[in-house]
């Protein structure tokens, strides 16, 4: 029997009490959890990917399959209605036999338009949640995606079961094969477009069957956070390679990133100053802490970098109190990671969906929970030339601590991002990225 098979009870146990503390919060009797379904391409007979709902998957690893609805009340057995058309157009959804399907009783649909049999008679005592507002209320549904079972939820997933975890170990076990592959097309001088074929080819995993559009940018596009445009041409002088890139596994992310140089230069010696940064972060996440204080510390680690390769004319203290971090690092230091890429409930005190925001300093940090065990989080600080940030430096009156030399010298190169995916235990971290030998 497999890990996945065997973690995956107490996972669905788990499920059902979230559940039925949730029910129990709306004085209702069960949820109706869509899967979703296709969307058809304006004046086109064509489909866009489809993009399984959270919510669904999270209670199986079904997530391809558009039109299929799950019953659960925290209780009984769960009750699946699984869309298997007659269809001679495409590829029809082999009837579930794998690990899973023995907790479920199910129902197969052959008709997108004929689940309502299926459904509870009285829905007044049935939330729906998913995204189709239209079907949900043309099916006789009142509630929909109520807030207070949707907080708590949400707040909950926050905490990874055994199965998911081991979904999550996984995931990063086959980016890493992608990471590898990516490093080796890099060092044989390929194409942005050619790095990002070897990456998929290497985790056999589609464009549209990663978790997230693969940053793959080489030289100046590193500068670029959601660089995604993929040249098919390599650059004439090669000199920087930046890679965010993850993988999927049974509807649970990866998501790494690696930044590489061809030469001994400054540059190289800034990556592997970053690494430095990155792990110890990746260290400094304990049960207790706030994550704004992971935060918090990137921005003295980076000051130090700023200075310790006199970029800023300062020491660390005096970069700190100018404000200049967020020049060369304006982004967060991590999130959330699970589900979705950036897990959600990152900005709530309390399963009630209490808010609590970024601080206005740092208002791109997208989590501010209070570190658990069982929690998930990427780690992943950033150095980047980005030339609209370095015209508004200049014109500051910071830039007179710049040593604008050494800025010039390294924009071409774009910037330097590494991240690492951590599970926080109670007396430990598991970087499982490092785990994998990924360096």
């Amino acid at each position: 029997m497999s890990l996945f098979a065997q973690t995956y009870p107490s996972h669905l146990a788990e499920l059902q009490k979230r559940t039925q503390e949730a029910l129990q919060r709306e004085s209702i009797d069960g949820l109706v959890i869509h899967s979703g379904q296709s969307k058809r391409l304006f004046l086109d007979d064509n489909n866009y990917p489809f993009k399984v709902n959270p919510q669904f998957k999270a209670w199986l690893p079904v997530i391809d399959n558009p039109n299929c609805w799950l019953i659960v009340n925290g209780v009984d057995k769960p009750k699946l209605v699984f869309y298997r058309p007659k269809d001679f157009w495409h590829k029809v959804p082999d009837e579930p036999n794998d690990f899973w399907a023995e907790h479920f009783d199910i129902v197969l649909l052959t008709h997108a338009n004929a689940v309502e049999k299926h459904l509870p008679f009285d829905k007044q005592k049935y939330a729906y949640i998913g995204e189709y507002i239209e079907v949900a209320k043309a099916l006789g549904f009142e509630l929909v995606n109520p807030d207070r079972v949707m907080h708590y939820l949400h707040y909950k997933r926050a905490y990874k079961t055994d199965y998911e975890m081991q979904c999550m170990r996984e995931a990063n076990r086959i980016a890493v094969d992608g990471h590898r592959a990516a490093k080796l097309a890099f060092d044989q001088g390929l194409s942005e477009f050619d790095i990002n074929l070897a990456y998929l080819c290497a985790v056999r995993q589609g464009d549209n069957q990663v978790p997230y559009n693969n940053i793959v940018a080489l030289n100046k596009n590193a500068s670029i956070l959601h660089y995604t445009e993929l040249a098919t041409n390599p650059p004439q002088n090669l000199k920087s390679f930046l890679i965010d890139a993850g993988a999927n596994f049974n509807g649970y992310a990866a998501d790494i990133t690696r930044t590489y140089c061809q030469q001994d230069n400054l540059f190289a010696e800034l990556i592997k100053g970053m690494d430095k940064v990155t792990l110890a972060l990746a260290d400094e996440l304990k049960p207790g802490l706030p994550y704004t204080r992971i935060h918090e510390s990137a921005h003295q680690k980076i000051a130090q970098i700023l200075t310790d390769f006199k970029i800023v004319n300062l020491d660390s203290a005096g970069v700190l109190e100018q404000g200049i971090v967020s020049t060369f690092f304006p982004h967060g230091i991590g999130h959330f990671l699970g589900l979705q890429v950036h897990d959600v409930a990152g900005h709530v005190s309390d399963d009630r969906g209490t808010p609590n925001p970024s601080p206005a300093a740092h208002p791109f940090l997208r989590t501010t929970r209070i570190i658990e065990s069982r929690q998930v989080f990427t780690i992943e600080p950033g150095l980047y030339f980005i030339d609209s940030l370095l015209v508004d430096l200049k014109g500051s009156e910071n830039s007179k601590y710049i040593n604008w030399d050494v800025v010039d010298s390294l924009r071409p190169c774009g910037g330097i991002r590494i991240e690492d995916n951590i599970i926080v235990h109670r007396d430990k971290n598991e970087n499982m990225t490092r785990e994998l030998g990924l360096n």
